[in-house]
């Protein structure tokens, strides 16, 4: 085994510093959460997770929490993600993949748009217009 030098212990360091602040929930106001049960992962949700954690650095977004949590039920339509964003419904999208994901980013967090084609069971309007 190669040794490993002070300086990549330290960058190793603060990659998972780094990691760790993203599942802190102090400071958080939106959520996203991963659906990562078998049927999840097996379709694709590893990839769905890699890329919001990406466009996430990618946007200094400090305020967006990333949580995985188990099966949510919809195993035919996975990779399926929650998204919760103050003053928006609470949505789930299906049939996420890397690039999905990041137009969730782009669209739905920081433009406060649904991606509408994704949207898995889509809101009541009342639901939507509601402040």
């Amino acid at each position: 085994m190669a040794k490993v030098t002070l300086e990549e212990l330290r960058k190793l360091r603060e990659n998972k510093k780094n990691e760790i602040h993203k599942r802190e929930l102090e400071g958080k106001e939106i959520e996203i959460i991963v659906g990562m049960g078998t049927c999840g992962i097996a379709a694709g949700a590893k990839d769905a997770l890699d890329a919001f954690l990406g466009q996430i650095d990618a946007n200094g977004l400090k305020n967006v929490i990333v949580k995985q949590t188990g099966c949510m039920g919809f195993c035919n339509y996975e990779p399926t993600i929650e998204v919760r964003v103050p003053g928006m419904p609470a949505t789930i999208y299906n049939r996420v993949n890397a690039e999905v994901a990041r137009r969730i980013v782009a669209e739905h967090i920081i433009d406060k748009k649904l991606v509408s084609e994704y949207v898995f069971d889509k809101p009541s309007i009342d639901i939507i217009n509601q402040k």
